[in-house]
């Protein structure tokens, strides 16, 4: 599997842990890192994430960079710290346009499991609609603000709030709530909100199709597990394409 590292443009950690990273050069990966004591997770090592991870660590003008470590390390399903790493090449960096465009996709990966459940409410494609429209530039802001309140003020509506509380209806909510937050008005947390409700969704859609094949609680968990981690590693993949246009 493949590792990456998020840096600011000059080489600096974005939070201020190994110091600055020597670089790649020429089209040879940047040296090795000073060799460390025994890794532990957030305190020591040489912290490197899947591509699932990124955006966790990404914001606007940061630099994504393909990365390996050696020697011992110490891991867990979001990061892994190495005793020593080093970069190996430049993978990209994004704008606000492209953070809120990759928000809209993973939003609209889960739309169909709110229009299954509600095909005459056009509200979250509306809001995905208005959220591209923005990036794109042919939506000014204070339309995307109307479209936004227009496309999903839940709040003032008692038929979806109703809908919403429904226990059954959790996917579709979730699923809603994704659309909703690629039309946010920051653009990092746009996509870090549509991202986190799309892999909900499709967790609870998986857990419920289990459910309604009478398995047992286990199984509607594992099977919720394993679609949330595919959804999320869809994601990651989505995104390292925006960063990999880029850098073309």
């Amino acid at each position: 599997m493949k590792m990456y590292k998020v840096l600011k443009s000059d080489g600096r950690c974005v939070n201020g842990g190994s110091g600055k990273w020597k670089l790649p050069r020429g089209g040879r990966p940047g040296k090795w890192m000073p060799k460390t004591d025994k890794p532990i997770l957030c305190e020591r090592g040489y912290h490197l994430v899947p591509a699932r991870e990124i955006l966790q660590w990404y914001r606007v003008g940061y630099v994504v960079w393909e990365a390996e470590g050696i020697g011992e390390e110490a891991a867990s399903s979001e990061k892994t710290a190495y005793a020593q790493a080093r970069i190996v090449s430049r993978v990209g960096k994004i704008d606000e346009r492209t953070m809120r465009l990759y928000a809209c996709d993973c939003a609209e990966r889960v739309l169909p499991i709110f229009e299954a459940a509600y095909p005459r409410d056009k509200r979250p494609r509306l809001a995905i609609e208005a959220a591209r429209g923005y990036a794109h530039g042919t939506v000014t802001d204070a339309a995307g603000a109307a479209a936004r309140a227009a496309a999903g003020d839940a709040a003032g509506d008692a038929a979806w709030a109703a809908a919403r509380a429904a226990a059954g209806d959790a996917a579709g909510a979730a699923a809603w709530a994704a659309a909703w937050d690629a039309a946010g008005a920051a653009a990092w947390a746009a996509a870090w909100d549509a991202a986190g409700d799309a892999a909900g969704a499709a967790a609870r859609a998986a857990a419920r199709a289990a459910a309604g094949a009478a398995a047992g609680a286990a199984a509607w968990a594992a099977a919720g597990d394993a679609a949330g981690d595919a959804e999320r590693r869809w994601q990651g993949q989505r995104l390292l394409r925006y960063l990999h246009q880029e850098a073309k």
